[in-house]
């Protein structure tokens, strides 16, 4: 695989992932890359104390089939099934799935200009952002697209990335840094995704996974939202939970996971996670379109909260 690598260089547009979606033409002289038949870049690999490494080029379809995977890491898995349709998760590759472009009607039209292509302001701001962002950064107001990047984030997941120069690895929430609203994720031009590191289950895991879509099928999420619970004798000693199309990029809930903590799985969710999750309501800066989103941000995460304390577990 590095050999085919060191092709790389500044500015190459490299197919090491793909959305599902027909691939974009390349920028006038760029190179083109076509790393779609490296092994290394494929299949779901089991590693030590339960971790797994998934290939950037492995299919979201492979990735919610995957029977070891669904055992270790459901949350993952589950999310990967309920995205988009069998057709697309057929083609569509973990990496694709990660790294896609916004879906902002803006951005994709040619009349106007935005900071995401380079220019100034965000069109939707004054115009159609009925799907936008319910926590407002100040810049682009279309949400991070990306499913599997809420459920890696739960994960706890890294994201390994690499170059003619090298590799690096960074943590799921630091590839979606919105770089002041103008980028989706914070890849050099001549980087690429080629796998994504997943630790190892808590040894108590039970889990839960919420899309809210206007319809059920072939749709994007208005608020997704994923929770994972380590639960031993009944009581939560650890929690993850994370939300994806609310803002810029996918969303750990800190205040919410610390407030699951000693919480009994038959009391079901107490007071002091109401309150945790009401703050996460006020503390929303919603569009003149998007206030709907608040309540529904607010159910999504009672319900998978609820889902992951009934879960029998594995």
């Amino acid at each position: 695989m590095d050999e085919a690598l060191a092709h790389l260089g500044t500015g190459a547009l490299a197919r090491a992932g793909h959305t599902g979606a027909a691939p974009p033409e390349p920028p006038a002289g760029a190179d083109v890359v076509d790393l779609t038949g490296v092994d290394g870049l494929h299949g779901v690999h089991p590693g030590p104390e339960g971790s797994v490494r998934v290939g950037a080029a492995t299919t979201v379809a492979e990735l919610a089939a995957d029977p070891g995977l669904a055992r270790s890491h459901p949350a993952l898995v589950r999310t990967a099934g309920a995205l988009a349709t069998p057709e697309v998760r057929a083609s569509a590759t973990v990496g694709g799935n990660l790294l896609q472009r916004n879906r902002c009607s803006y951005l994709r039209n040619p009349a106007f200009s935005c900071l995401q292509d380079g220019g100034h302001g965000c069109p939707a701001r004054g115009g159609d952002h009925a799907r936008g962002v319910v926590m407002d950064s100040g810049g682009c107001v279309e949400p991070h697209p990306s499913s599997l990047a809420v459920a890696l984030l739960a994960q706890e997941a890294q994201v390994e990335l690499a170059c003619a120069e090298g590799r690096r690895r960074v943590e799921a929430h630091e590839l979606f840094a919105p770089d002041g609203g103008a980028g989706d994720h914070v890849l050099a031009p001549s980087e690429l995704v080629v796998a994504v590191h997943l630790p190892g289950p808590f040894a108590g895991e039970r889990v839960g996974h919420l899309r809210a879509a206007s319809r059920s099928h072939a749709e994007w999420p208005l608020v997704e939202a994923v929770a994972r619970l380590d639960v031993a004798g009944g009581t939560v000693e650890r929690a993850r939970i994370a939300v994806g199309a609310v803002a810029r990029e996918p969303l750990r809930l800190p205040q919410v996971e610390k407030a699951l903590v000693g919480s009994r799985t038959e009391q079901g969710i107490g007071e002091g996670v109401e309150r945790a999750v009401a703050q996460v309501q006020q503390g929303c800066t919603p569009l003149p379109l998007t206030g709907y989103k608040v309540a529904l941000l607010g159910a999504a995460v009672r319900g998978v909260i609820e889902e992951a304390l009934a879960d029998p577990g594995r």
